[in-house]
Formats: structure tokens, sequence, C-alpha cells
């Protein structure tokens, strides 16, 4: 269970990562490093892919939890060219986030799809690379919304630029005029 606090707190960092690393699931407090210890480690002892779910509401710190996920794993695998595939992997949120997050009554940038990460190893168990795949998980929104919800950010970004010369053959209008709001 994660709880987003809304502020950083001082249970992340490369300190509480060595102090996870290695231990057995329940030795220490529950945390989202000791889920990665167990996956981490099931797959070095028995040479299987493991999987981690981040489930949970708008809000509740997914995106960050999966981030924090896979800082442990580049720092315990020691994969120091990959030091920060959390964030390489992460680069493609601007995107990712404009096609599928929107506006919901409880969150300006609700994703309204699912993420899947995959983060390959080699056989010494470091970082070689990742691949995120994203799927939508609210088709509707593209033609309803609730009121005060917005469509896709994606939509309104278009709207915004219809006057730039690469948009205008799409004859754009304001969002307003699209019924997009």
């Amino acid at each position: 269970v994660a709880i987003n606090p809304y502020k950083q707190l001082p249970i992340y960092g490369d300190a509480i990562i060595h102090a996870y690393s290695g231990q057995n699931m329940g030795d220490m407090d529950p945390h989202i490093f000791a889920v990665a210890e167990e996956a981490y480690k099931q797959m070095a002892r028995n040479n299987k892919n493991q999987s981690i779910i981040v489930s949970g509401e708008s809000g509740a710190g997914k995106t960050v939890s999966a981030r924090y996920t896979m800082r442990y794993f580049a720092t315990v695998s020691k994969s120091s060219s990959n030091a920060h595939v959390e964030d390489k992997v992460l680069a493609s949120n601007p995107i990712t986030e404009a096609v599928g997050n929107a506006k919901t009554t409880r969150n300006d940038n609700s994703s309204r799809f699912g993420k899947y990460t995959e983060i390959s190893f080699d056989r010494s168990y470091q970082i070689i690379g990742a691949n995120m795949r994203t799927y939508l998980l609210e088709k509707s929104r593209v033609v309803f919304q609730v009121e005060n919800e917005r469509n896709y950010h994606i939509f309104y970004q278009l709207c915004a630029s219809a006057m730039q010369p690469e948009f205008k053959h799409l004859k754009l209008g304001r969002s307003q005029e699209n019924n997009l709001l």
C-alpha cells in the first residue's frame, strides 16, 4: 500500500535502498523497496521473470511508485551506465500524458490509461534496457465527458495550435467550438 503524501519524504534515498537490499520480505517495514527486492531476488535465484503490479486510484502515486522501483533495480544491480534508467523510461511521459491524460474532478492530470513497463536484465542481473507500453482504458472520454471534466489533453493542445502553419490544414477551431469541453 502506497500513500501519496503530496511532498517528498526522506524514505526513498540511497541509504534506504541499501538498507532493503538483500533483506527478506517481512524483515523490515513494508516499503516499495521491499517489494522490489523480493522480485529482484526471485529473478536472480530462480532465473524467472517477475512482475510487480502497481495499482490504485487517481493521484495515489502509481507512477512515482513505479519510478522508485526502477531506481531500486538500477541501484542494486549496479547498472552504472543505466543508473537513471527510470528517467530514460519515463522521458516519454509528456507525450504519453498528452495522449492519455485528462482533467477529472479529482485530478487535473489524471492518467486514463494503463502502463506496462518491461525492464530487461543481462545474465549478471544488470539493467540493459526497458520498454514501456500503454493502453487506453477510457475510450469513451473521446466522445463524452462528465460535467467539469475534460477530454484528453492532446485535443486541447491541438486546438491551441490551430493557427500554427503545420496545423492549418486540419481546420481546427477553439476547443469550445469543437465541443471538447
